[in-house]
């Protein structure tokens, strides 16, 4: 059976710090570029979201100098929905 040393929990408490010092540095370094690539990919697929939605719901058609927008996505107004009447409530002493 082994006993703790102090010298085995120094060495312990030495690589923990490394550790801990050693991840600090390379994510100042790294996670910069992480997320600035992050970014650009979420930012083109906005774009490409955009375009398919514009291509999509707006039909351009020129003929005769004629622009025809079809709007097929129009929704109507919603109807509040009526839940019941209402009903004043009066004290009685």
């Amino acid at each position: 059976m082994q006993t703790a040393s102090f010298t085995g929990f120094i060495k312990t408490l030495f690589y923990i710090l490394a550790f801990y010092y050693i991840f600090k540095f390379l994510a100042k370094l790294f996670l910069p570029l992480l997320v600035k690539k992050v970014v650009q990919k979420a930012g083109e697929n906005f774009q490409q979201q955009q375009q398919r939605t514009q291509g999509t719901s707006w039909d351009k058609t020129r003929s005769n100098d004629e622009v025809i927008f079809n709007t097929k996505n129009d929704k109507n107004p919603r109807e509040t929905k009526k839940v019941g009447e209402y009903v004043d409530y009066e004290e009685i002493d």
